[in-house]
């Protein structure tokens, strides 16, 4: 049978089209959102980072005098070096590739690239430069993940620090406004999906800001760990090769030059430790911002917030008068597919098989997507905050539809009248679960109950001046509790 259009054999290959095509949401359609991350957790920003640590352990042997003869470089020559790093741009991606499809070796490829630009210095330098002498001190003693470790913990750090957790704060402060805002608005709590003890709006926004911000104090602490210490963790061939050396000392203030913590004993990899507890911990501030998701998409559903329409903006195909919350529902999603990555990255990271093996590999190629979800659900939940409003009208209506909910003030007035000794306060819960369960009762129903209880004066007042609304205890002043 001949094809036509309706098969898959008649269609232009995508893959071919130039420039390439994305094949995940986060390199097409949500590229804005999430391309701070590019600079720290694509693979060109781990090949920077490579070079940047070749490039600083080169620098701190020969300026420590580790190795006897070794040359001294100028600063001239340290500047040099380390421009290196900072203009690595398009061009010194596509001279690395080209370079690995030869090496077939990723971190081989970083140091035959560097030791090239080390041979190109004296035409910028002048034959007076002692760069040459030096190439072979790139990559001197060290195994692909005495590199490749300290270039992740580098990467991972410049995320969290510079990209992700500024975002996050910047939605937990919103957040905290909102609470601040509102918190005096009542709102009649639901526990179970039925109607409860009313609250104010603010605080149960502060709750969950509460909660972010505790997470965010855990993501601020992490430590980001690195070693530098050979094949299998004994510094076996720097030994050998300068036995006259302290190489823990090296190794130690060469990982804290690069503002990490040392680790002193590995096997050919760090652990992956520190990165199993951060994960756990983003992963843990995602599913508290889903919770915040599903609610505010609750709230709208019920009516609490309403969406201010965007100009412009289609809610439905069909429907025109709808305004769907798709900021919290794209949030959820992105949330649920973060946390899924950084569970992975924290079960899988922690197990290598005796001295190596390389599941970590192919794992830590995946922290960029779990953070590109986290931080576009961040971003998500952001404009969708940005568009709410109260209606307060509603709110009012749902509290004076619902008098039952003072049930439980009146029957903990009596049991306190009754422990004071007042007459008449017999079996209070009960006779309020008689008068108020599957019933809707009004003012009146509830203020003739109180007046003919035989109250002291005071607490019948008290109790007769209640409504639904005012019933809120200490919800609007718990949220100054919040940190700013």
């Amino acid at each position: 049978m001949p094809a036509d259009a309706s098969t898959p054999h008649a269609r232009t290959s995508l893959a071919e089209v130039q420039p390439p095509i994305a094949l995940g949401p986060l390199d097409g359609r949500y590229r804005a959102a999430v391309s701070p991350l590019v600079d720290h957790l694509s693979e060109a920003a781990l090949n920077r980072e490579r070079v940047h640590v070749e490039v600083e352990w080169l620098v701190h042997l020969a300026t420590q005098r580790v190795l006897p003869g070794a040359p001294v470089p100028s600063a001239a020559d340290v500047a040099y070096l380390r421009a290196v790093v900072t203009d690595f741009g398009a061009q010194d991606v596509k001279e690395l590739a080209a370079i690995e499809r030869v090496t077939v070796h990723d971190v081989k490829a970083v140091e035959y690239f560097l030791k090239e630009r080390i041979a190109a210095a004296p035409s910028v330098l002048g034959e007076g430069t002692v760069l040459p002498a030096l190439s072979e001190l790139v990559h001197f003693g060290c195994t692909s993940e005495d590199v490749n470790n300290l270039s992740y913990a580098l990467m991972v750090r410049g995320a969290v620090q510079h990209v992700w957790l500024p975002a996050a704060r910047a939605l937990v402060d919103q957040l905290t406004a909102l609470a601040r805002e509102h918190a005096e608005v009542p709102l009649l709590a639901l526990t179970h999906g039925q109607p409860a003890t009313p609250t104010t709006l603010g605080k149960e926004l502060a709750v969950l800001a509460h909660r972010l911000r505790r997470q965010l104090r855990r993501i601020e602490g992490a430590e980001f760990l690195g070693k530098l210490n050979g094949a299998t963790g004994t510094f076996g061939a720097h030994v050998v090769a300068v036995p006259g050396a302290d190489w823990p000392e090296v190794s130690r203030t060469f990982v804290e030059h690069l503002g990490l913590t040392w680790n002193p004993l590995t096997t050919q990899i760090e652990s992956h430790d520190w990165q199993a507890e951060l994960y756990s911990d983003l992963a843990r501030f995602n599913r508290v911002l889903h919770n915040l998701a599903t609610d505010v998409w609750t709230y709208i559903s019920n009516g609490v917030f309403v969406q201010i329409p965007v100009a412009g903006a289609t809610g439905s195909s069909t429907m025109p008068h709808k305004v769907n919350p798709i900021r919290f529902e794209n949030a959820e999603a992105n949330l649920e597919l973060s946390s899924a990555l950084l569970d992975t990255l924290a079960s899988t990271l922690v197990t290598s098989r005796l001295q190596r093996d390389l599941t970590d590999s192919t794992t830590q190629r995946n922290i960029g997507p779990a953070f590109g979800h986290s931080l576009l659900a961040i971003d998500n939940v952001r404009r969708g905050l940005g568009g709410l409003a109260v209606d307060r009208e509603r709110l009012e209506r749902e509290l004076d539809a619902n008098w039952e909910v003072l049930g439980e003030p009146v029957q903990s007035a009596m049991r306190a009248a009754a422990v004071a000794g007042v007459a008449g306060m017999e079996n209070p819960y009960e006779r309020l679960k008689d008068l108020t369960r599957g019933r809707r009762l009004t003012a009146e129903d509830m203020r003739t109950f109180v007046a003919g209880l035989g109250l002291p004066d005071d607490v019948a007042a008290r109790l007769a001046a209640l409504t639904p609304a005012t019933y809120t205890g200490l919800a609007a002043q718990l949220v100054a509790y919040l940190e700013d």
